[in-house]
């Protein structure tokens, strides 16, 4: 019995002794209050730095590009004309020299003869008349057109217009052809010719 009353009166010590601590307690932080700011008095100060921008090397130079090389340009020389004294005479220019107007080339052909080929050939023997065509009575006239060279000779011959018979023709062909015949000339030179040999065959 003695010992439950003991326990009883050491627990109430106990709680006695937590109230005064709880009590001290609350009165130092009664005393101690933290004054309460109110959000309209607080004022902000905003101070700006300016921040350094990092240290860089400095850029190195780099070499300068060559420039293209102009070329000069071509100077024109104008040749100025010479200040003449009101004294000097100046002589009129000269009359341009007349134009030579060249003479038309000739054609290079061969000179047409205005005559019979007889008439520039005096070495030439006449036709021998064939003696079949005597017997048989033919007659006829030949011509022949021939072509000279340059030295006088019968370069060629044929006949435009016959006889009608054919030995008539080829002996008056081989008569001219042994003509030796004076050149043609056109400006001093001796050139080819052209002419019409007419050769009549009549039995007598």
């Amino acid at each position: 019995m003695a010992r439950s009353e003991a326990f009883g009166a050491e627990r109430l010590a106990g709680l006695a002794m937590v109230a005064l601590l709880h009590g001290a307690a609350l009165y130092g932080l009664w005393g101690h209050r933290i004054p309460v700011t109110s959000d309209e008095v607080a004022t902000l100060f905003v101070e700006t730095v300016t921040l350094q921008p990092p240290s860089r090397e400095a850029p190195r130079p780099q070499p300068e590009k060559p420039r293209p090389v102009e070329r000069p340009r071509p100077q024109q020389v104008v040749a100025a004309a010479p200040v003449l004294a009101p004294t000097e005479y100046v002589a009129p220019p000269s009359p341009p020299a007349p134009a030579v107007v060249e003479a038309p080339p000739r054609p290079a052909g061969p000179v047409t003869l205005g005559t019979e080929l007889s008439v520039s050939c005096p070495q030439r023997r006449p036709p021998a008349y064939p003696p079949l065509s005597r017997r048989l009575g033919e007659e006829g006239k030949t011509v022949l057109r021939v072509e000279l060279d340059a030295q006088g000779a019968i370069s060629a011959a044929q006949v435009t217009a016959s006889s009608g018979f054919s030995r008539l023709d080829e002996a008056a062909l081989a008569a001219v052809k042994t003509w030796r015949c004076t050149p043609a000339q056109r400006d001093g030179q001796p050139v080819r010719a052209v002419a019409l040999q007419p050769f009549k065959f009549l039995l007598q």
